[in-house]
């Protein structure tokens, strides 16, 4: 999302509603924009949009007028812009009958997340006030926040937070967390950006329960995530018969929060650690401990153990190595789903108890943002020429400058755990791996139209050909040495081929110069019968290309055993069922000079 768009969204919401008076009477259906969102005026039900907030690839949340209880709402819609469009009179449809499955199976899940939101009443729990289907599509209202988003807050206080500031928003958020996990339902996406401020009591509400799911006797919906590498526990990345999730999974992803709180980044992808633990106690630190408690660094390094039995079991155990005490942790909530029976890992040895803290917080909330976190949106930060990612989430939200001594202090030597005794894959290595799972008899030819080009000179682009209809994956394994998934892409998402037919790639809207190293550019093509899901490939989405960062991709390999490349993904199988893997690779190489 560029700075532009953000200034913007803050605009339409500082401004509030406008008065009831000068509001233009609407009549006929709404007309489409060219983003396919309502423009300002229409009228859904008894709500009048007066703004859009903020749009991402499912949905579009809006600014509204409540005619029936006059008052300023804002309205999430169910928007997925790669599988539906609005026609003429206002309907949503999906682009093609191809579409209609996947796009019926996210509104699905897009009324479940409202049901489940209606459900609880917590003042640091997201609201549903209410929800209905209308012109092919889902609707629901909740209240305008206004306030900052805990990424946005930490940025704001360059010289570290306060403990007692940090403490008084995991008391709400813990309490929350506590309400919906007494109902057998986690949040599985914590993270700054998805806790919100609100203006003027600084009170926390726990946002986006797009990754929200019922957990019914050990069993999950199977319902694509992208995780945030920082923040997602190892139980997220793949499913482990030894490490299923639960509030465990939520206590980590808080634990990832707090981290970046105190000192400014987020703790190394889990999944990594699993190989070789890179982490570093806070608790060991120091400088940190002239700032913060033992008890609260003890808790925070508690929450961030590797496997789930290393952590605290619940938000109450959480709560307790906080010195937070266990009131309002597990208050009362509705019924979610039944007692799930969910196999429990042993809990780990309680972490040292800290003292309440006394301070007062530090930072006040200025600017007005409103449930933007609701939105998931794709960030277009990937430079095509020179092809240089941009910061992952490991360095967003932090809250000391460089030069700060406690973001640079050092560490009393800690000696890591172990690297498990297995064998490293380069990435390579896992490039070629993809070729063992592929059908025999399904063949694709990957040409390039240069084999060599000059850096700053020559483009990069080559020919795909295969002998049955599919659709096309293509890997790119970069002279700089990062691994990426070139197509398909945020800017070209139609990935269909016929048989026989020759698609050439990159196309017109995303042009790849050489931009460098000089060294040798792997293509990996994959042609799948069906449609490939990727959320538990370790896959970022933090650009044009999603990128498949190479420690994560390594843990991956070497957990994985015998079972297929983790780049490779698995197919997305009509309804529950199991179906085939069926798809063939072509693999071709440039160098760049």
């Amino acid at each position: 999302m560029s700075d532009q768009d953000s200034d913007d969204r803050t605009q339409v919401i500082t401004g509030g509603a406008l008065p009831v008076s000068t509001r233009m009477p609407v009549s006929g259906p709404p007309a489409a924009t060219e983003a396919g969102v309502l423009p300002a005026g229409s009228r859904v039900a008894e709500f009048e949009i007066t703004g859009l907030v903020g749009q991402g690839g499912f949905g579009a949340v809006y600014e509204a007028w409540d005619h029936t209880l006059e008052r300023v709402v804002a309205i999430k819609e169910y928007l997925p812009v790669s599988l539906s469009t609005r026609q003429a009179d206002g309907t949503v449809v999906p682009l093609s009958e191809r579409h209609r499955e996947t796009f019926d199976l996210g509104m699905r899940s897009f009324i479940n997340e409202a049901r489940l939101l209606a459900q609880f009443d917590h003042p640091s729990l997201l609201k549903v006030y209410r929800f209905w289907q209308e012109g092919g599509t889902t609707y629901m209202v909740m209240p305008f926040y206004r306030g900052d988003t805990l990424r946005q807050a930490l940025a704001a206080i360059p010289a570290g937070v306060d403990e007692g500031w940090l403490l008084r928003i995991m008391d709400g958020v813990t309490q929350a967390l506590a309400v919906m996990h007494a109902a057998n339902c986690y949040h599985r996406d914590i993270a700054p950006d998805n806790i919100i401020l609100l203006e003027h009591s600084g009170r926390p509400v726990v946002l986006d329960f797009g990754a929200a799911r019922r957990v019914i006797t050990d069993k999950t919906q199977a319902i694509t995530v992208i995780l945030k590498p920082g923040y997602a526990p190892i139980e997220q990345y793949a499913e482990m018969p030894d490490m299923s999730q639960g509030a465990w999974t939520d206590v980590y992803a808080l634990a990832a929060v707090m981290h970046v709180a105190v000192c400014g980044r987020a703790p190394p992808p889990s999944v990594a650690r699993l190989l070789s633990d890179s982490y570093v106690p806070l608790a060991g630190n120091e400088l940190l401990r002239q700032h913060y408690s033992v008890g609260t660094l003890s808790a925070i390094d508690a929450g961030l153990g590797v496997r789930p039995e290393a952590r605290p079991q619940s938000m109450a155990a959480l709560r307790d190595a906080l010195g937070l005490g266990l009131e309002g942790a597990q208050t009362g909530a509705p019924a979610c789903a039944p007692s799930s029976g969910v196999h429990r890992s042993p809990p780990a040895p309680p972490a040292p108890k800290a003292p309440p803290a006394a301070s007062a917080g530090k930072g006040k909330v200025i600017a007005a943002v409103a449930a933007l976190a609701l939105v998931t949106t794709a960030a277009v930060g990937w430079w095509l020429q020179g092809r240089t990612p941009e910061a992952g989430p490991a360095t967003m939200g932090r809250v000391t400058p460089p030069d700060d001594p406690i973001a640079q202090a050092p560490v009393p030597p800690v000696t890591p755990p172990p690297p498990a005794p297995v064998a490293a894959k380069t990435a390579a290595e896992s490039l070629a791996a993809i070729g063992a799972g592929a059908t025999t008899g399904f063949d694709v030819v990957a040409t390039p139209k240069n084999a060599e080009v000059t850096i700053k000179k020559d483009r990069l682009a080559f020919d795909v050909k295969s002998n049955r209809d599919g659709y096309v994956y293509v890997y790119l394994l970069s002279s700089g040495g990062e691994m990426f998934m070139l197509f398909p892409n945020l800017l070209d998402k139609y990935n269909k081929i016929t048989a026989g037919r020759t698609v050439s790639l990159p196309r017109a809207s995303w042009p790849m110069d050489a931009g460098g190293p000089a060294g040798t550019d792997e293509f990996a093509v994959v042609v799948s019968e069906r449609e490939r899901d990727f959320s538990a490939s370790g896959m970022q989405n933090d650009g044009v290309f999603p990128q498949f960062p190479l420690p994560v991709l390594a843990a991956l390999e070497a957990t994985r055993g015998s079972g297929p490349s983790p780049l490779v993904g698995r197919p997305v199988c009509p309804g529950s069922n199991p179906c085939n893997d069926v798809y063939g690779v072509g693999y071709f190489k440039i160098v760049e000079k």
